[in-house]
This record gives structure tokens, C-alpha cells and sequence, in this order.
């Protein structure tokens, strides 16, 4: 058997739900609706855009409120 496994053969396979590509979905989201999604850590955007990126979002949503994680209690 070559390649990976087989789709299921039956007249409903096609209901079946396919993941969506992210990145596909990021470009959509911007080419449709003017929506943009970034990463912080994204590989492609150096340090500049990140420091960019983060104080847009720092003005738009406020300050990130980071959680503390409390052990064994």
C-alpha cells in the first residue's frame, strides 16, 4: 500500500469535516473582511513589526494580564 490511508468509501464520506488551513483562513479573514491575525512569535515579521504589532495591541485592547499559577493548592 503506497501513500497515506485511504478515505472512507461511502456516499456520506463527504460530510466528513476537513481541517481548514490556518494560514488560509488568515488570508481570507484579511482579503474578505479587512481582518488581520498575527502572531507575536511569527518567523516571518522581524523585531521591529513585533514591537509594532505588540504596542497596536497594547493600544487597541489594553495591557496583557498575565495569569500566575498557583501549585499544589
Amino acid at each position: 500500500m503506497n501513500g497515506g490511508p485511504r478515505l472512507p468509501r461511502s456516499c456520506l464520506s463527504r460530510l466528513i469535516p476537513h481541517k481548514p488551513d490556518p494560514e488560509q483562513q488568515r488570508r481570507e479573514g484579511w482579503h474578505t473582511h479587512g481582518v488581520l491575525v498575527v502572531a507575536i512569535d511569527d518567523r516571518r515579521l522581524g523585531w521591529p513589526e513585533q514591537e509594532m504589532v505588540k504596542h497596536l495591541a497594547k493600544k487597541l485592547f489594553g495591557q496583557k494580564v498575565v495569569k500566575e499559577v498557583q501549585y499544589g493548592r
